[in-house]
């Protein structure tokens, strides 16, 4: 990891970069960085470790949030002043957790029962409104209840400059690409010995899991291949543009649906697999067919399953690069680490 994809200085100011008006962005890290430059040479002149030095003139700023709350003369109410800025860090924490699993939760089951587009897409809504309404009243009124109860919350206010975020092009150098090519390559090998051997252990033979028809092996090894290149186009244009972006969509998008389509029509799992899993579970294996043939059976159940992974994925992929990309265009991230 190269010293500034460390540096306390860069990951403070990317911190109050992203809690100031964008507006006033530009000169308030500028004068930031001036004021910390100022703090930090003439530790550094004294024999002083830059990363040490660094760490301690960050720290006496204090909290980013509260710090960039000062600069703009925002007041920090809510809650009061003294919890403001832990409440604002573990809010946002589960507005992007909590949500996302309570919505894909409700999708799940309502896929799973059968029920009409209409119907998936109101309850999804429903359910994100009133998640989002809980998480902010119980996590507030937490924090409410710490302050007129006057709790010390030494825990929860409890900051330093080592819970500063490391900036993206720490994560996204040449060991990204290294991990994503042996990723791809595993699967690669994985496709080609469910192909040639089989996967599923039988007691005799080994029963491949995909299809005999071509078009699993055609499609995910040409996703594999454009994956492949997607990884090192990023890694040789060192950052995170718009257009990339938009082409890891429609990588995603485009895998999604092809891979769906195969399983709607029948053409992605290997039927002779299905057929050994039915003739093994007996009548064990009838009875829940039968219990659950509201759902399409059993294999529906499991097909539900399978194509919920098949869009989960790629749109954590989709989300993943945008996410990238606006800590780029936030300043946070200049490029991506050519050395890491």
């Amino acid at each position: 990891m190269t010293a500034t994809a460390s540096a306390y200085a860069d990951r403070y100011l990317a911190a109050v970069g992203r809690a100031v008006p964008a507006s006033s962005r530009a000169e308030i890290l500028a004068e930031l960085e001036a004021s910390i430059a100022e703090q930090v040479e003439p530790r550094v002149a004294e024999g002083e470790d830059r990363d040490a030095a660094e760490r301690e003139v960050v720290a006496g700023l204090g909290e980013p949030i509260a710090y960039a709350s000062s600069l703009i003369d925002r007041p920090m109410w809510v809650v009061g002043p003294r919890y403001y800025a832990a409440w604002l860090r573990l809010l946002r924490l589960l507005l992007w957790i909590v949500p996302l699993c309570a919505v894909g939760g409700v999708v799940l089951g309502q896929l799973i029962a059968r029920a009409s587009a209409g119907a998936i897409f109101g309850s999804a809504i429903a359910v994100l409104i009133q998640t989002i309404v809980h998480v902010v009243f119980w996590t507030t009124l937490v924090f409410f209840a710490l302050e007129r109860t006057g709790s010390t919350g030494d825990t929860i206010l409890d900051w330093n400059p080592d819970q500063l975020p490391q900036p993206a092009d720490a994560r996204s150098g040449r060991m990204d690409l290294i991990a994503s090519l042996v990723f791809l390559a595993i699967a690669a090998g994985a496709i080609v010995w469910d192909r040639v051997l089989g996967f599923f252990p039988t007691g005799g033979a080994p029963i491949p899991v995909l299809a005999p028809t071509p078009w699993p092996w055609i499609v995910l090894f040409g996703f594999i291949v454009l994956e492949a290149a997607f990884a090192i186009v990023l890694y040789a244009r060192r950052r995170w543009t718009t257009a990339l972006a938009v082409v890891n969509t429609a990588l995603a998008v485009a895998f999604a649906a092809a891979t769906l389509t195969l399983l709607v029509r029948g053409e992605l799992v290997n039927p002779s697999l299905l057929s050994f899993i039915a003739e093994a579970g007996g009548e064990g294996f009838a009875q829940g067919q039968r219990a659950s043939a509201a759902q399409g059976g059993v294999f529906g159940i499991l097909g539900v399953l399978l194509g919920f992974c098949l869009v989960a994925f790629p749109a954590w992929d989709i989300a993943d690069g945008w996410l990238k990309l606006r800590r780029v265009r936030r300043g946070g991230v200049p490029s991506v680490a050519a050395d890491v």
